[in-house]
């Protein structure tokens, strides 16, 4: 090759310092890969090292916590990676502009490395809204990891289509239509993938859990918190401190139970009976009544139904020689009623929600009165100790109105029998 031929910038100067015309290709071309490399790598330093700097020292200064997270989740730091590529890719043609088969494997290796970066910086963009949502008082509790996982899921696909299309230089469409030849496979392999997308779209938009729930499911033995909802599976923080995995479609298509009505009411229900033992139930005669009106809680309950049922009994003309002629007030009926009085009395019940006290059908042991109300607190150990306070109370007033806490005998209850025979 002459040297009129090579057509080179650098020829006449490597042919002017001395180099023989024969070796002149050769070196022009080692020190033009030189150069593009140089010139690669100095576009790298001084994004990273320059832009990248001043980028940290813009965001450092402002006061929006916005670009913070940005930076910190390493946006710009990705789209760094892509300075040297594109050097390379404007370069590359004029370096090995006598090597088309290098120059094409060349460009395909960039247009993948240019793919790759452009994923990592969706998902650290991604990642970067994720933290921000969590600082979103109306996005912390949605399930917007779920969202996440799935926009880093599609990038990765159409990443991969792509690739595909440009190592084997086949259009998008043709390498689409491949995969979906194979789509049986597909849904086969990423069954619990797309189990659970359905299943994250559907409590998203039914809004049927949150990131903080309290959720029951008893199939999976799971009592607790909901701790992260991603896009396969649900993780509930049970109240013995361990971890329960559920996959994220069984919260469509099994039952539990959610807590958050609860949370939100402020109000703990407390749904629990004290049996009353059925040989201790009886009329109150007139000694009965005097001894209940000294209780504050009944004084004036017990003077007007006393009065209710003296007029009824007269105008009937009921025989008092009697009980079960006309009416009488019982035990077990005014045990009822103080025990709703004092409930409605306690500071820590809430009177606007439901609170009562009912009698439930009598069985072998006893008759349930069960205490149904709601605390001011959704607060366990608060709750427990408010609960344990009122029962304690009902169990221990029960004896003063003739009436015994039915219990199943145990063995020192017949030690004591024998001993009295």
């Amino acid at each position: 090759m002459q040297v009129t031929e090579m057509n080179h910038w650098m020829s006449d100067w490597l042919i002017g310092i001395g180099f023989s015309t024969e070796f002149v290709p050769i070196i022009a071309f080692g020190l033009d890969v030189c150069i593009l490399l140089f010139v690669a790598l100095l576009a790298d330093v001084v994004v990273k090292r320059v832009i990248l700097r001043g980028i940290e020292k813009a965001v450092k200064k402002s006061s929006s916590t916005l670009d913070d997270i940005f930076f910190d989740k390493k946006v710009f730091d990705a789209l760094a990676h892509l300075a040297p590529a594109f050097v390379i890719e404007l370069g590359a043609p004029l370096v090995f502009e006598n090597y088309p088969d290098f120059t094409e494997g060349l460009s395909k290796f960039i247009q993948v490395y240019t793919i790759i970066i452009v994923v990592w910086v969706i998902g650290s963009f991604l990642d970067a809204l994720l933290e921000l949502s969590h600082r979103n008082p109306y996005l912390k509790d949605k399930p917007m990891l779920s969202y996440v996982q799935l926009g880093k899921l599609i990038s990765y696909c159409l990443a991969g289509v792509m690739v595909f299309s440009i190592l084997f230089s086949k259009s998008p469409a043709v390498v689409l239509s491949a995969f979906g030849a194979a789509g049986a496979v597909l849904i086969f392999v990423f069954k619990d993938t797309i189990l659970g997308l359905v299943a994250s779209i559907q409590i998203s938009v039914n809004d049927t859990l949150r990131v903080g729930d309290w959720v029951s499911m008893e199939k999976f033995n799971a009592d607790g918190d909901v701790i992260k909802i991603t896009l396969n599976t649900i993780e509930v923080q049970n109240w013995d401190k361990t971890i329960s995995t559920i996959p994220a479609y069984a919260f469509v298509s099994d039952s539990f139970k959610n807590w958050r009505g609860m949370s939100e009411s402020g109000g703990r229900r407390i749904k629990r009976s004290v049996y009353i033992s059925l040989s201790s139930v009886k009329f109150c005669n007139q000694e009965m009544l005097e001894q209940f009106k000294r209780f504050h809680l009944l004084e004036d309950y017990i003077a007007s139904r006393s009065e209710e049922i003296s007029k009824y009994n007269e105008d009937q003309k009921a025989d008092k020689t009697y009980p079960l002629n006309g009416r009488h007030l019982t035990n077990i009926g005014i045990f009822r009623v103080y025990a709703e009085r004092y409930l409605k009395a306690n500071k820590n019940i809430r009177t606007d929600m439901t609170c009562m006290v009912r009698q439930q059908a009598p069985s072998e042991v006893g008759i349930p009165l069960e205490v149904y109300c709601f605390t001011n607190t959704i607060q366990w150990i608060p709750y427990e100790n408010i609960q344990s306070d009122i029962f304690d109370h009902l169990i221990a007033t029960a004896s003063l109105f003739d009436l015994e806490i039915f219990q199943s005998p145990s063995g020192s209850d017949f030690s004591q029998l024998n001993r009295a025979n």
